[in-house]
C-alpha cells in the first residue's frame, strides 16, 4: 500500500484500518474537503458506501444500520454545518447506546477563525455526546504517522463499541491537495498494517460479570420475594436475561416491546390497559420489581411502581435510568446471569391472577379493536406485529406509533422491533429505518406516523437508488395525534395550529416523488395483505392508513373502558 500524498495517506490508512477492526458499511454525504475520505472508502472492497446528499438522513442511516447490525458503522461529512447536521443522530446513538463512527472532515488550523469559506469550530462540536473525541490532526509525512492512524482507528472502534457503547468522533482536517496527486511532500513510507490483516490493536467486550456480593445478596431478595414482577426494557442483550429470569422464578413479565422480551408464558402485554383500572393496582401491588433496562413510555407503569415498591435495576453498562428516583440498587452486570439466582420454579397464585387479568384484558381489547371496520391505529399496531414474518425487523416512529406497539402488540417471538428511544425524537426516521434495512438479514417494515414520514422524507431519495427493500406503514392522522391525549388538548383555541399541525399533504404524491411503491388501506382487515404484497414487490413502499385524531381518543378510552369491565369480571374491584 502507497500514497502519493499525505492526505490520501491518512485516509487510506483509517478506512483500511476501521476495515480490519469490523466496519462493513459507511454512509457518505458528498462534499470538498472530504474528498480523501470518500474516494479511500469508495476504494476499498471491504466497505459497503452509501451516499446519501442530506447530512442529517446520512448520519441515521449509519445508526439504523449499527441498530440493526450490533456493530459500528461509520458516516462522513465536508466541514462547516454539514458536521453540525450530524449532531441529532450523535445524541440519539449516546441516549440509545448505538456504536456510530463520526467523521468530519475540516479546514486546516491555519483557516480556522479567519472567515475562510465553510470553516466553523468543530472541535468538540457534539461535547459530551461522544464516548471519545480526537482531532487526528493535518497529515503529515512523518516515520511514526501511519503507526499512529492505525492505532487511533483502533481506539476509536474500541471507544464506539465499548461499555457503554456509543458515538465517537474524529475530526480529519485536510490540506489541499485533496485528490489523489503528488505534492512536494509526497509520501515515502508503507502503509501496510498487521500481517493477515489483523488490527494495529486489538481490543474486545468485556462483559461486566456480577460480583459474588451483589449476586447473594440479590439471590436472597428475590428468594424472599412473594410478589416480585419484571420489567424489561430495552438494553444491549438484556431482553433474554430478563424473559429467562421471568420464566424460571415464574413472575409476570413485563416487557417494552424494544427489549425483545415480550414472548414466553408469563409475559404480560395489556399491561398499559391493566394499569389503569384502580381495582387491579390496589390489589396487586408487587413487593420487588427488578427491572433489566429502561423503562418504556407507560404512564400508568410508572405511577403503577410506586415509592414504596422495592426496585432494583439491573443493566449491562450500569445505565442511570431512574426517572422517577426510585431505584434502591442499581446493578452492572450481564443479565444473562439473572435465571442462575433462581432456586425453584413454582406455580405463584400472584402470576396466576396477573395472566388472568392478561387473558381478559386481551379479550377486551381484541372485540372493541375487530368490531370497527375502519382502520384505527391501535388495530394496525396489533396486526402489523402480528403479520410481521420470523426474522423480520419492526421499526417504530417515536410518539404514537411505539405507545401504540407497547400497548397493543400480543406476545411473540421471532420478531425484532428497533426504535429511536435515546432521545425519543421524530427526526431522522426514514433514515434509521432504511440503514436497518440495509443491514438486516430478514424484512424491514417500519410503522411511521404521519409527521415522521415528512419530517425525514429525504431519507426516501436512498429507494430512487433501487438497493433497498423495506415497506413503510403510514398512520396518517393529518397531523400531531399524540397532543390530543395531553392537556394541550383541553385548550382549544389555538390547539390546531400550535399541536394538531394539520398538514394535507399527499402520501401518494410523495411516494411518485421518490419512486416508491404506494398502496392506501380502506378497511382494518386489509392491512396485512397490502404490506404483504408491498413486500413480495420489492422495493420501497409506503402503505397509507388514513385515521382520524379525535376517534383515534375515542377508541383508547373505549378500550380502557372495556378491559375495566373486564377485570371487573375477573374479581378486580372497580
Amino acid at each position: 500500500m502507497k500514497a502519493v500524498n499525505a492526505g490520501q495517506a491518512l485516509a487510506t490508512v483509517l478506512v483500511d484500518e476501521l476495515v480490519r477492526n469490523g466496519l462493513a458499511h459507511a454512509c457518505i454525504a458528498p462534499g470538498s474537503r472530504s474528498t480523501p475520505m470518500a474516494v479511500a472508502f469508495a476504494a476499498h472492497p471491504g466497505v459497503r458506501v452509501h451516499v446519501l446528499i442530506d447530512e442529517r438522513s446520512a448520519a441515521f442511516c449509519a445508526l439504523g444500520i449499527a441498530k440493526a447490525s450490533g456493530i459500528p458503522s461509520a458516516v462522513l461529512c465536508t466541514s462547516g454545518t454539514a458536521a453540525a447536521n450530524f449532531h441529532p443522530a450523535v445524541i440519539e446513538a449516546d441516549r440509545g447506546r448505538t456504536s456510530l463512527l463520526v467523521l468530519t472532515a475540516d479546514r486546516p488550523p491555519e483557516l480556522r477563525g479567519t472567515g475562510a469559506n465553510q470553516t466553523i469550530d468543530q472541535i468538540k462540536l457534539y461535547g459530551d455526546a461522544v464516548r471519545w473525541f480526537a482531532e487526528v490532526g493535518v497529515p503529515e509525512a512523518l516515520p511514526g504517522s501511519v503507526a499512529y492512524w492505525r492505532s487511533a482507528a483502533c481506539r476509536a472502534w474500541a471507544e464506539a463499541a465499548g461499555s457503554p457503547p456509543g458515538p465517537v468522533h474524529l475530526n480529519l482536517a485536510f490540506r489541499d491537495p485533496l485528490v489523489p496527486v503528488a505534492d512536494d511532500a509526497g509520501f515515502p513510507y508503507p502503509l501496510d498494517g498487521r500481517p493477515g490483516e489483523e488490527p494495529w490493536t486489538r481490543t474486545g467486550p468485556s462483559p461486566a460479570g456480577m460480583a459474588a456480593e451483589d449476586a447473594r445478596r440479590l439471590r436472597a431478595t428475590i428468594g424472599s420475594s412473594e410478589r416480585c414482577l419484571v420489567l424489561a426494557g430495552e438494553a444491549p442483550g438484556g431482553g433474554v436475561g430478563a424473559r429467562a429470569l421471568a420464566e424460571s422464578g415464574g413472575w409476570p413479565l413485563l416487557a417494552d416491546p424494544p427489549s425483545g422480551a415480550r414472548a414466553g408464558g408469563t409475559a404480560i402485554s395489556a399491561y398499559e390497559a391493566i394499569l389503569r383500572h384502580p381495582g387491579f393496582v390496589a390489589a396487586m401491588r408487587p413487593d420487588l420489581v427488578v427491572r433489566v433496562g429502561r423503562m418504556g413510555s407507560s404512564k400508568p407503569l410508572a405511577g403503577y411502581l410506586a415509592d414504596d415498591v422495592r426496585q432494583v435495576v439491573v443493566d449491562p453498562d450500569g445505565d442511570w435510568t431512574d426517572p422517577e428516583r426510585r431505584a434502591e440498587w442499581i446493578i452492572r452486570a450481564d443479565p444473562s446471569v439473572l435465571p442462575s439466582l433462581v432456586a425453584s420454579t413454582r406455580t405463584r397464585p400472584w402470576t396466576q391472577r396477573w395472566l388472568e387479568a392478561e387473558g381478559a384484558a386481551r379479550s377486551a381489547i381484541d372485540a372493541v379493536l375487530d368490531a370497527e371496520e375502519s382502520p384505527t391505529e391501535p388495530r394496525t399496531a396489533r396486526d402489523l406485529a402480528a403479520w410481521c414474518p420470523d426474522g423480520a425487523t419492526l421499526v417504530a416512529a417515536s410518539s404514537m406509533p411505539i405507545r401504540d406497539l407497547e400497548s397493543f402488540m400480543r406476545p411473540r417471538s421471532g420478531l425484532r422491533v428497533l426504535a429511536n428511544r435515546g432521545a425519543s425524537g421524530i427526526d431522522g426516521f426514514v433514515s434509521t429505518t432504511l440503514g436497518v434495512a440495509l443491514a438486516g438479514p430478514g424484512p424491514t417494515v417500519a410503522l411511521a406516523g404521519d409527521l415522521s414520514m415528512l419530517h425525514d422524507q429525504n431519507g426516501l431519495l436512498l429507494a430512487r437508488s433501487g438497493n433497498v427493500d423495506a415497506v413503510f406503514v403510514v398512520v396518517n392522522n393529518d397531523g400531531g395525534g399524540i397532543f390530543s391525549f395531553l392537556p394541550q388538548a383541553d385548550f382549544p383555541g389555538d390547539f390546531e395550529r400550535l399541536f394538531g399541525t394539520p398538514h394535507g399533504m399527499s402520501f401518494e404524491a410523495i411516494a411518485g416523488l421518490y419512486r416508491c411503491g404506494y398502496q392506501r388501506v380502506e378497511r382494518a382487515a386489509g392491512l396485512t395483505a397490502a404490506v404483504g404484497e408491498a413486500w413480495s414487490a420489492g422495493g420501497v413502499h409506503l402503505v397509507e392508513v388514513p385515521t382520524e385524531r379525535t376517534a383515534n381518543v375515542a377508541l383508547h378510552r373505549r378500550i380502557w373502558q372495556a378491559v375495566g369491565e373486564a377485570l371487573e369480571a375477573e374479581g378486580f374491584g372497580a
